[in-house]
């Protein structure tokens, strides 16, 4: 199975709490040193932190982590912690007196799908999600389905259990392109057709959900280009997902460049047809980390109710 740990250096660590109310969990994303990134968010409900500081525009260009989380607006907290941990271990934006990570974070919506709407991360499962993903070896394997941030994702109106996927593609010029995406759609996938999902009694309260993607190539790119190929990534989830980029989702795509490949940029011509290329890889990937991503959910059974394995029901 390909992952987005494919890319040399690039690790991946949860924190997973369930059970005694909880369905919740934090996922990280943390590069090499020195790896340039930027993010685009599409959907029309985001909870973002420090996005802002990887516009092109901006000062800084390197990211020291990024952090997917569930909890709302509540568990961007958790970016506190791997924050915490990116500065005793010397990673961030050189200041006087010590330096200033840049861990931007996202998070989707799974409040009270445990049974109890407190239960959400903290900066402490932060900090542990990127401990963890610290302590993985290169190219190590990436838990699916129900972990970290996929804990408590669900898609089709909460009817369906969704969870954390991950691909990878290698370009035949050695460039690898990898995703990770926590899906918690309000939609569900083009490729199949479930039974239709009825919708719950009224009052039906607003669908609260949120895709999130995180793309890494071993390209070589600056922080336009990385801007530009987070874009180019969204088509993979509108190509998977039925409807995406809703007002009621957050869907948000942040794309990592570890810069250890140059790309062709002899003439004009061949940078362009380097970037296409890669952008379009980009694209197909995310589409096959969130198909993951669904196929590797279970079924769960919670105080606050059931949700059902979208495998199961169409094979």
């Amino acid at each position: 199975m390909t992952a987005i740990t494919d890319i040399p250096g690039v690790l991946v660590g949860h924190a997973t709490k369930n059970g005694a109310g909880w369905l919740c969990g934090v996922t990280v994303v943390l590069p090499p040193p020195g790896t340039v990134g930027s993010v685009d968010v599409r959907g029309g409900g985001p909870g973002t932190h420090e996005t802002d500081a990887l516009d092109p525009t901006t000062l800084t260009s390197r990211v020291d982590a990024v952090v997917l989380t569930g909890g709302s607006a509540y568990g961007l907290v958790a970016a506190h912690g791997a924050q915490h941990w990116c500065e005793e271990h010397g990673r961030g934006f050189p200041v006087t007196g010590g330096v200033v990570p840049i861990v931007p974070a996202a998070a989707i919506f799974d409040l009270g799908r445990g049974g109890d709407f407190t239960a959400r991360p903290d900066a402490a499962m932060g900090y542990a999600a990127t401990a963890d993903a610290a302590a993985q070896e290169d190219g190590h394997d990436v838990e699916r389905g129900n972990a970290g941030a996929g804990t408590g994702a669900a898609i089709g109106r909460g009817t369906y259990k969704g969870g954390v996927g991950t691909a990878s593609i290698t370009l035949d010029n050695g460039v690898v392109v990898g995703a990770i995406a926590v899906v918690n759609a309000l939609g569900l996938p083009f490729s199949t057709s479930p039974p239709r999902v009825t919708a719950p009694p009224a009052p039906e309260p607003p669908p609260l959900n949120t895709t999130l993607v995180v793309v890494a190539t071993n390209a070589v790119l600056d922080k336009a280009e990385c801007k530009r190929t987070a874009s180019a990534a969204h088509a993979g989830l509108a190509r998977a997902l039925n409807p995406s980029h809703t007002l009621a989702d957050g869907d948000t795509v942040f794309c990592l460049a570890t810069g250890s490949i140059a790309l062709d940029r002899s003439s004009e011509a061949a940078r362009q047809l380097s970037l296409v290329t890669l952008q379009s890889a980009a694209a197909d990937v995310v589409r096959l980390a969130i198909l993951d991503g669904i196929s590797s959910a279970e079924a769960v059974s919670t105080p606050a109710g059931d949700f059902r394995a979208y495998g199961d029901v169409v094979r």
